[in-house]
């Protein structure tokens, strides 16, 4: 029987080397009808110790802290005392660096601090605050402490349907595998792959992206919700884990085969047609959908306004269902086939439990087997 049902709150532990920010966090987590917060830790190895003896249901850790930090202590948990944990970090680089790394070790989510570590506008975020750790609350720790599949295990395309891959550092320079590239025309298939993604996303990414080969034949555009900064530390962490490029989109950069964008936090991520090929539109006019910018919505619907092309589209692990409206337009209009992760390995079993409970996916797979099949169905 869930807590929701029996009345039993969730235990939380709020770990920050300032007073302030652990009084801020600590004030508006014990608002919410379901939780409590039942301890504060001041640094690492202070965390270790509380979630030995308190046993609390999530964290919320700060990463810049003394004696130990937030990572060093995120290692040690999830190694011997696993447990869902929420990152609150400022957006210097080396913080989303580490962030980014954190949800590979097994964080659940990170949360941008509006106001650098001593955050004092961070009431400003106290609905995604409450809304994420008691999310994370729910996780099961199984989904968090599963290994990411070692990198050498990847797919590659059957012979027949292997083509050179198109892979450079600008979109003006001519690679050199290509005889019949042209500059002016950026070379793709008739098939673009889409991926959307939320809460746990950045694990989901690593299972998929690694796996992909060298000569992937098609674009590939990510939105993976989270703070702008964070999303660049993001691709650059798979690009050097990954065969195919993976970059955060920047716009007006035409699309190439065999790479990755991933739509910059903050924006919107659209493309569109052009003599030259297709390009990214990056929009930070249009309004955040159901609180998310970029939206897989928004992705999805500027799909849907391109017949000529076909999509394999995947909607894997996140809270709510960004991506069931776009997805319904874009089947509509375009030939695509829909992959949703399974509950099985899910963080959160939402935004893929919305494709699914709509009728709308193709094929329903473990995140292990995502990569396989979107290679499969590859024109």
């Amino acid at each position: 029987m869930s807590d929701v049902l029996t009345g039993k709150k969730k235990r939380v532990l709020v770990v920050d080397d300032s007073a302030f920010m652990r009084k801020l966090i600590s004030d508006m987590l014990n608002r919410h009808p379901m939780m409590e917060v039942i301890g504060i830790a001041r640094n690492g190895q202070d965390a270790i110790e509380k979630v030995k003896e308190l046993k609390p249901d999530v964290v919320t850790m700060d990463i810049e802290m003394p004696v130990m930090n937030g990572l060093q202590a995120l290692k040690e948990m999830m190694d011997h005392h696993p447990v869902p944990v929420v990152i609150l970090s400022s957006t210097t680089k080396h913080n989303t660096e580490n962030a980014v790394l954190a949800i590979e070790y097994g964080a659940v989510d990170v949360i941008a601090k509006p106001g650098g570590a001593i955050s004092l506008n961070l009431h400003e975020i106290e609905r995604e605050i409450v809304e994420k750790v008691f999310a994370a609350s729910n996780v099961r720790i199984t989904s968090l402490t599963r290994k990411i599949t070692p990198k050498k295990t990847r797919y590659t395309l059957p012979a027949e349907k292997k083509e050179a891959p198109v892979r450079m550092n600008s979109v003006t320079e001519m690679p050199a595998n290509l005889a019949s590239f042209s500059k002016n025309k950026a070379q793709t298939t008739k098939t673009f792959v889409i991926i959307g993604t939320s809460t746990g996303g950045p694990r989901a990414l690593q299972e998929v992206i690694t796996r992909l080969p060298a000569d992937f034949p098609a674009p590939i555009l990510i939105v993976q919700h989270m703070p702008p900064g964070f999303t660049k530390s993001l691709a650059e962490r798979l690009n050097g884990l990954s065969e195919i490029t993976v970059k955060e989109a920047e716009n007006g950069e035409l699309l190439y085969n065999g790479t990755a964008y991933v739509a910059p936090g903050g924006l919107h991520l659209k493309f569109e047609k052009t003599v030259a090929g297709y390009r990214v539109l990056l929009d930070g006019n249009e309004a955040p959908r159901s609180g998310h910018r970029p939206a897989v919505n928004v992705l999805l619907e500027s799909a849907a306004k391109h017949p000529e092309l076909e999509y394999v589209t995947a909607i894997m692990t996140g809270m709510g269902f960004d991506g069931k409206e776009g997805m319904e337009l874009l089947r509509s209009s375009c030939k695509t086939v829909t992959i949703a992760e399974s509950r099985n390995t899910s963080v959160v079993y939402g935004m893929p439990k919305a494709i699914i409970d709509a009728g709308l996916s193709d094929e329903i797979k473990d995140v292990q087997q995502i990569a396989e099949a979107i290679m499969e169905n590859l024109k």
